[in-house]
């Protein structure tokens, strides 16, 4: 693996990175690359333990082998794909224990950066979280398939706002790789038909707490918003509807 990052960085056949001056373009196509496998993987166009051959994906993305392994590589850091020491990589898999585990750490932390968020927030951080909250209500009410990806983009940012003034970089940066990982489950429970859920009606109530400072209440309702993904997608597999 290391050996496989260092030749991506210094350049290869293909054009990747080196001293011909066109670093930035190589950014560009690895940003590019990175952005359409991820889309891919989260929309389930590339499914759960599906082998990622380079050979194949070349084609695909219309972008050579060293792009590719680069724009990989990054997603193993996403843990949205696994490596296999010689054998290459494959997308990482889908499981009811890998979601119960990532809820539980995105409670542990979410809720007390909530916590901490509510009781030094100010005024410009209730600013930030009005306007967050007012773009995502302008997709999910109800949200619609076609804007799905958009509505992503809104809901992380909302989260993000919420707990905008709790003073820990490095718990946004964990909470950043929790949801990007938890975004493939949120896009199989959307999917669920008869889900009964509304997720602006929990949002609204999340947003509402904070801004009222009701600390207690606003971690209440934000614990019970991430339970309802994982409770979701368990009484659907019993019930033998959908899977992964």
């Amino acid at each position: 693996m290391a050996k496989r990052v260092f030749l991506s960085l210094v350049g290869d056949a293909d054009g990747g990175l080196g001293d011909n001056g066109n670093d930035a373009a190589s950014r560009t196509l690895i940003e590019r690359s990175y952005a359409q496998l991820r889309d891919d993987i989260v929309e389930g166009r590339l499914a759960p333990g599906e082998k990622l051959r380079v050979e194949h994906l070349r084609t695909r993305y219309q972008v050579g082998a060293g792009t590719l392994r680069e724009a990989i590589t990054r997603l193993v850091s996403d843990a949205l794909v696994v490596a296999e020491g010689q054998r290459g990589f494959r997308v990482a898999p889908m499981a009811m224990a890998d979601l119960e585990d990532l809820t539980r750490l995105r409670l542990h932390i979410e809720i007390e950066a909530l916590r901490q968020s509510i009781r030094h927030g100010d005024a410009e951080w209730r600013t930030q979280l009005q306007k967050a909250f007012d773009e995502l209500s302008a997709f999910e009410q109800p949200i619609q398939p076609h804007r799905r990806a958009h509505w992503e983009q809104c809901n992380v940012r909302f989260h993000e706002a919420l707990i905008g003034a709790c003073a820990s970089p490095w718990t946004m940066k964990v909470l950043r790789l929790l949801s990007r990982h938890s975004e493939r489950y949120r896009r199989y429970s959307i999917d669920l038909p008869d889900s009964n859920r509304d997720v602006h009606a929990e949002h609204r109530q999340i947003f509402e707490m904070a801004m009222a400072g009701h600390e207690a209440r606003a971690a209440l309702a934000l614990e019970a918003h991430i339970r309802a993904t994982p409770d979701l997608l368990a009484r659907a597999q019993q019930a033998g509807i959908g899977g992964f």
